[in-house]
């Protein structure tokens, strides 16, 4: 079953169980999910559909962000509970040591000797990572690995 598929059919299921916040999540990804296809002309791929999830997953955590900063608890809960909802459709998320490990790998590949080097190590790392970790957290990363002697020998 094709992951759009999936997502319609879970949200029939939220719809049947009166689980509002879980088919409201699920009714403005399959929005977000459409207007995509409309974009692109044609139906999404899975691969495809997880990138419009990962976009989506970022949206709501900087929602999140400003929720907090202007003292919105009850739409931080919300929006925490749609980011849940969200989160079980993308793959599993790696670890900072995996992230970490990689970043390792992606610098000695390119043979990166500093900061300056940054945008060859996160052109090789993002498409391996895609889906798997968030780019802010990659970047972090690599920056420090890089700032701590290229070879990343720290952490």
């Amino acid at each position: 079953m094709a992951l759009a598929e999936r997502i319609l059919e879970d949200q029939k299921g939220a719809m049947r169980a009166g689980d509002e916040p879980r088919r409201d999540a699920l009714r403005l990804l399959r929005s977000a999910i459409g207007y995509a296809e409309i974009d692109a002309g044609h139906t999404l791929s899975d691969e495809e559909t997880l990138a419009v999830i990962a976009r989506q997953v970022k949206q709501v955590r900087e929602s999140i962000e400003g929720f907090q900063q202007g003292g919105r608890q009850d739409l931080v809960a919300k929006a925490e509970q749609e980011l849940a909802v969200l989160q079980g459709y993308l793959p599993q998320q790696l670890s900072a040591a995996e992230v970490a490990a990689e970043a390792r790998k992606a610098i000695a590949e390119v043979g990166a000797q500093g900061p300056r080097d940054m945008g060859k190590v996160m052109g090789v790392l993002m498409p391996r990572l895609k889906g798997r970790a968030e780019g802010r957290e990659v970047s972090a990363t690599v920056g420090r690995l890089l700032a701590s002697g290229a070879g990343g020998k720290g952490t």
